[in-house]
């Protein structure tokens, strides 16, 4: 039955979302004013993050991506960049800098108990018993994230060593270091591109959560290549402008990185190398956050 004209709902009189059906048949005659355009565009990278965040776990906070490399040579000076980093920072990684140093495993254990999480890139490469064993291990401690070699057997072991644990298992596919020529120098037929691929897809189907991978190698195209929205993916090489690239062959700033889908940016020494890093981590962070998709 017709009920004669229907009077217009003036903006800002529905309390409904923006997001409700209704709502959206309610205001659909408005005009668009850069103000709700605006609005609209917000509520839609929202909704981009959020979906991205359901697909592959992610923290909603940019700060809580950012993980910080610890690479110096002492433990003394890895508790001294994280005690400036406190309330700005929560993620690190432990590589090889520290890996034989004194006092690494109680590095380990303090940062877990003090509520941080935990990046162990040890880049496991073994017999698949040893890498099996050493996962476990790593589960065990309560570690966030652990790196393996990309070869079948080794994914499958550590697959199997993680067990049901929160771990997430991040493959390598090529370092940053490398270029093609350096990947046929040391024998691969394959460029990096390809070899990357290839390896995505083997991490994918022996059960490994994500890789790691640079923001020139395009996260979302990755994804898109290998069929998983819920590919988890770290990336080094991330360098502010003016930044040294130092032995990355392959990098790209902060903003950059985040809006080609990377998930997690490591960052070393544009950090820890920083007369002030604190200021330097909130920049970077800053610049994370310029890379979150638009609508």
């Amino acid at each position: 039955m017709w009920n004669g004209p229907q009077k217009t709902r003036r903006r800002g009189s529905s309390k409904r979302s923006p997001l409700h059906p209704r709502a959206e048949r309610q205001t659909a005659d408005l005009p668009i004013t850069p103000k709700r355009l605006h609005t609209l565009r917000a509520i839609k990278a929202r909704a981009i993050m959020q979906a991205a965040s359901s697909a592959r776990d992610l923290p909603i906070s940019m700060a809580e991506r950012l993980i910080v490399a610890l690479d110096v040579p002492t433990v003394a000076g890895a508790q001294e960049i994280v005690a400036e980093l406190d309330g700005i920072v929560s993620f690190f990684k432990i590589g090889m800098w520290l890996l034989f140093q004194k006092h690494t495993d109680a590095l380990i254990d303090d940062l877990i108990a003090a509520g941080n999480r935990v990046f162990l890139d040890y880049k496991m490469y073994d017999i698949g018993e040893t890498v099996k064993r050493g996962v476990a291990s790593a589960a065990g401690r309560g570690i966030s994230f652990v790196t393996v070699h990309g070869d079948d057997a080794i994914m499958s072991a550590a697959v199997e060593g993680r067990g049901g644990s929160d771990l997430k298992l991040l493959a390598i596919t090529v370092l940053t270091s490398l270029d093609d020529a350096a990947l046929y120098d040391m024998g691969y037929r394959l460029g990096v591109a390809d070899l990357i691929d290839l390896r995505v897809r083997r991490a994918i189907v022996c059960g490994c959560d994500g890789i790691v991978a640079s923001a020139s190698d395009d996260p979302d195209r990755l994804r898109a290549a290998a069929g998983s929205d819920s590919l988890l993916i770290a990336t080094p090489g991330v360098r502010m402008a003016g930044d040294a690239a130092h032995d990355h062959q392959r990098s790209a700033d902060p903003q950059t990185a985040i809006a080609r889908g990377a998930d997690y940016l490591i960052v070393g020494r544009p950090i820890v190398q920083a007369a002030d890093r604190a200021a330097r981590a909130r920049e970077i962070i800053a610049a994370m956050e310029l890379g979150r998709p638009a609508a």
